[in-house]
């Protein structure tokens, strides 16, 4: 689970469907439990130690934000800001709507259909990319970002609470359209992430311990009740780490020369693989 926690949290082709059709295949009672969340903190963990000068200028930034409210920034309280600003959209979405999402959307057939949809919206912001390039129109860069620019990245952010969005592709996507360069994107959609995945990673943390605390017969048994479930966490969380490291390595390196194309055609043949197996019986709904 680490593993393929590690490997797909950063590519954009969705950590949480391949999570849940592993633990499917692995016969996890609840594939949608805490655990697929806690475990990606390992892959934040990752991201601050990679982009640890990034997380320097975000937490002097946002004191800076704090202080002068806003007004006459450095650029680091303005990244810091935008961060911010981006963070909204998913927050909100989060607070009002994830609970719904877990109980209806960790359904396989609508992990394909999402994956299906956002493979062909990364589809088309790659057309758009390469438009523009062919039109002669250069590239936008981190620093020509504005707040309308992160409210809109951030609300592609919210679509990947859905299992099968993924939160790099969908952010990326939405960097795209706005016509920024594939690194500058992939930069601040792995920046971007670090403040939802943190709050939702710990919220999870938090119930969990209240479970654990006052079981109750109504829900799943708690993940922290046994020594073999806090080892589990424990595994996961460092093999995420490692391997999320690896990944965002890769991932910078081949968008500076590659397009996306390969990952919308891998995640178009997920989702059509998905509803196949789906559609036969070969894994539990």
């Amino acid at each position: 689970m680490g593993l393929v926690q590690g490997v797909t949290e950063f590519l954009p082709i969705s950590s949480t469907a391949h999570l849940l059709v592993v633990r499917h295949l692995l016969g996890h009672a609840h594939p949608e439990d805490a655990f697929t969340v806690v475990i990606q903190i390992g892959s934040m963990v990752a991201v601050v130690g990679y982009f640890r000068r990034d997380l320097a200028r975000l937490i002097a930034g946002s004191w800076e934000v704090l202080r002068q409210g806003g007004r006459r920034l450095s650029p680091d309280g303005r990244w810091a800001l935008l961060v911010g600003i981006g963070t909204i959209p998913a927050g909100v979405a989060g607070f009002f709507g994830y609970g719904w999402l877990k109980s209806h959307a960790f359904a396989l057939p609508v992990v394909a259909v999402v994956s299906v949809v956002f493979a062909v919206l990364m589809g088309v912001a790659e057309w758009w990319s390469a438009y523009r390039k062919r039109s002669g129109r250069a590239a936008r860069t981190e620093q020509e970002l504005n707040w309308w620019d992160a409210l809109w990245i951030g609300c592609w952010q919210a679509c990947a609470l859905m299992p099968g969005g993924s939160r790099s592709g969908t952010t990326i996507t939405g960097g795209l359209l706005l016509g920024l360069h594939r690194t500058a994107a992939t930069r601040f959609s792995f920046v971007l992430a670090l403040p939802i995945v943190l709050m939702a990673g710990f919220k999870e943390i938090w119930e969990e311990c209240q479970r654990w605390q006052w079981p109750s017969t109504d829900s799943p048994p708690g993940q922290l009740a046994t020594v073999e479930s806090w080892a589990a966490w424990l595994i996961g969380f460092l093999v995420s780490t490692i391997v999320s490291y690896g990944a965002i390595w890769f991932l910078l390196r081949f968008v500076r020369r590659n397009s996306l194309w390969v990952f919308v055609v891998y995640r178009l043949g997920f989702g059509a693989l998905l509803l196949v197996v789906w559609a036969l019986g070969w894994l539990v709904p």
